[in-house]
């Protein structure tokens, strides 16, 4: 089952989608959904929607359900359905506006506080990574293409012009968003390569060779600075030929086999603990 709400953060209102998990998983008493569900939230990147370029994060979401997770999908203010103007604000919008679909899902539904997964695409993985170490219910990551630079990657995407006529003018436009100065000032605030090294849950990288929108050599650097903490793993997995948004259908299939059975993983690991723990 599937259905749409509005989320309220401060004065904005967030449209989301939730999908509700299988009601034979949750049944079938193999951990996931026997007593409490787990959760997972999808962050669109840059300019982008809940739906996702070819419908990818719709269909991820329902795959995902059919394993038993609660899965939410929503507009970051300014995009597709949810108020606001996308470029008036930064980086530090995007991650209190995650951390308020948190709030909601975690308050109205019955969730297994030990089992929260953030998916970010693009500059959603990077806001996935602040809001993570920022917010202690985040158990694991998955990043799908992440930026790793934010002021240097969307200056890219946008072009300088777009960046200089912002600052020297005030605004400048992008794909018909107004994007102002703070936007940018924000991006060049935050590292999310340092702050990775803050996060202590588990965390899947994926990346595809063929993406020309974020290098996937991020993917090793990621990969390189999770290894670095005292705890939690770092798995990556690279597609070959993959683009920006996977959008052939082999790309997509083995995106969300890698997706999938990476969290099957965490699911049984954290069943073996706890069987261990008794």
């Amino acid at each position: 089952m599937e259905r749409n709400i509005i989320i309220r953060h401060q004065e904005l209102e967030l449209t989301a989608s939730i999908h509700y998990p299988a009601q034979d998983r949750q049944a079938d008493g193999q951990g996931k959904g026997k007593d409490r569900t787990p959760l997972i939230v999808i962050c669109h990147g840059f300019v982008g929607s809940r739906i996702g370029v070819d419908r990818l994060f719709v269909n991820s979401a329902r795959e995902l359900a059919a394993d038993g997770y609660m899965v939410v999908r929503f507009d970051y203010a300014g995009c597709g359905e949810s108020s606001g103007l996308y470029g008036q604000q930064g980086l530090d919008s995007m991650v209190a506006q995650t951390r308020s679909v948190l709030d909601y899902v975690m308050n109205c539904s019955d969730i297994d506080p030990t089992r929260v997964t953030l998916i970010g695409h693009s500059l959603g993985g990077a806001v996935a990574i602040l809001t993570a170490v920022r917010d202690h219910r985040v158990k694991h990551l998955v990043l799908w293409s992440a930026v790793g630079h934010p002021f240097n990657d969307i200056v890219k995407i946008v072009g300088r012009e777009t960046y200089d006529q912002a600052v020297i003018e005030g605004e400048a436009d992008y794909l018909g968003y107004c994007f102002k100065p703070v936007y940018f000032e924000s991006l060049g605030n935050y590292q999310p390569f340092i702050e990775a090294r803050q996060f202590s849950g588990d965390v899947l990288v994926v990346h595809g060779t063929g993406d020309d929108v974020i290098p996937v050599d991020y993917a090793f650097l990621y990969q390189q600075e999770f290894w670095t903490r005292q705890e939690g793993r770092c798995d990556k997995q690279i597609i070959f030929q993959a683009d920006h948004t996977y959008s052939s259908g082999p790309h997509r299939r083995e995106l969300l086999r890698y997706t999938r059975e990476w969290l099957a993983g965490r699911e049984a690991a954290q069943t073996q603990w706890q069987h261990w723990m008794i």
